[in-house]
């Protein structure tokens, strides 16, 4: 058997505490590479993602500088706000991943509450 990474008992420790606060909320995802960030919600009772929103769009695209900003996350975190609450989706809990809640981790996690979206 394969010994696991920092980062994979790190995920794994972040989303087993995400578990264990979650009540039946969906699930706010992000997924942060060198180039672009994601950020999905995800309905982990019915194992589907209700929405999803990146830098990778078409209209971010061509809005913004890059993909790998904190403005660029702040953007996303608006957009999958609005896509949620469109959803029917208003309370969530926020998974970061193996990322440190910095930087444009929380950029889009300001963004999405300041689009409405509670956690």
């Amino acid at each position: 058997m394969a010994h696991k990474t920092s980062t994979e008992r790190r995920r794994e420790r972040v989303r087993r505490q995400v578990r264990k606060v979650a009540n039946g909320r969906p699930r706010l995802s992000v997924y942060r590479s060198g180039r672009h960030i994601y950020a999905q919600v995800i309905d982990d009772l019915a194992g589907r993602t209700v929405c999803a929103a990146s830098s990778l769009e078409k209209d971010m695209r061509s809005s913004l500088k890059t993909g790998a900003d904190t403005n660029a996350a702040a953007e996303v975190g608006k957009l999958v706000a609005s896509r949620a609450k469109e959803a029917g989706v208003e309370n969530v809990v926020f998974d970061r991943g193996s990322y440190r809640y910095h930087g444009r981790v929380k950029a889009l996690a300001d963004a999405a509450r300041e689009g409405g979206l509670n956690f």
